[in-house]
């Protein structure tokens, strides 16, 4: 009988395994992994609109705009002494408009380059050079003229050395952070000379720059121009808002919507008193 039932076992075939279903088919996109892909691709081209659109990254409530103090008008004075606060709340203090015609500027109407405007004994460009540089060096038998000296260049984030010299002294130049061009066309024309002279020589709109940086940026405003060193845009923006607050400039549509962008990512960010007035005054 055992017998029998061995060899009644051996007779009956041997199962097969059966392939696996198609589903579980690794190499098969599921329903799942494709709605994934395709909810992030509809996510990534929402989210560039809404930044190319102004609209994103979302601005915070810009909170309580700064103290606003109008100045009697004199050569190395502001026209407001801005108080502290966020430069996003300043920001909306500004007028918006769009730009005067700039056929008729002239360098030459914001008075001759690098003035003694706050009476120090020092050109404007060598104080900038001097409070800008580290380790600096003057030339024999001067306290003003900066010889040498490093600088942290902040559109670049690289460092510089700079050299006085026929050659060599245009690796470093000093930018006018709201450009006198811009600046002309945003209300400046209607300033006083002097006015202008204290504008084109405020500590708060000069910055030791690259050279061919500088260059690039031209008259350029924040719409058309902002630092390659994204970490410094912030304070970039904060400084040019305050140049047009204390000297009553305007900004265009898309230079506000630019400054708005660039804050978003950083609405805490203080604006600057002039470099006329004391610290903390």
């Amino acid at each position: 009988m055992a017998r029998h039932a061995q060899e009644l076992q051996r007779s009956m075939p041997t199962p097969t395994s059966r392939p696996p279903p198609r589903d579980a088919d690794p190499a098969r996109p599921a329903p799942l992994r494709s709605a994934v892909v395709l909810a992030v691709i509809v996510m990534v081209l929402l989210a560039g609109w809404l930044h190319s659109s102004g609209r994103w990254p979302f601005v915070v409530a810009p909170g309580p705009p700064p103290t606003l103090t109008a100045l009697p008008p004199a050569l190395g004075k502001p026209l407001v002494a801005v108080g502290s606060g966020s430069a996003l709340a300043l920001l909306e203090t500004l007028e918006v408009k769009g730009k005067a015609p700039g056929n008729d500027y002239q360098r030459s109407a914001f008075g001759d380059a690098w003035q003694d405007v706050d009476g120090n004994g020092c050109d404007t460009r060598n104080d900038v050079l001097r409070r800008d540089l580290s380790d600096v060096t003057f030339a024999a038998d001067s306290s003003c003229l900066v010889a040498s000296g490093t600088l942290a260049e902040p559109y670049t984030g690289h460092e510089l050395a700079f050299k006085r010299g026929k050659d060599s002294s245009g690796a470093v130049q000093i930018d006018h952070v709201v450009a006198l061009g811009n600046a002309w066309r945003t209300g400046a024309a209607a300033l006083s000379p002097e006015q202008r002279q204290s504008l084109a020589n405020d500590p708060l709109n000069l910055l030791a720059a690259d050279g061919p940086v500088n260059e690039d940026k031209s008259d350029g405003d924040a719409a058309t121009w902002l630092p390659p060193s994204k970490k410094f845009r912030c304070h970039y923006v904060a400084r040019q808002i305050s140049v047009k607050a204390a000297y009553r400039l305007w900004v265009t549509p898309a230079e506000k919507a630019a400054m708005q962008r660039v804050l978003g990512l950083c609405p805490q960010q203080k604006s600057l008193p002039s470099g006329y007035l004391p610290k903390g005054g």
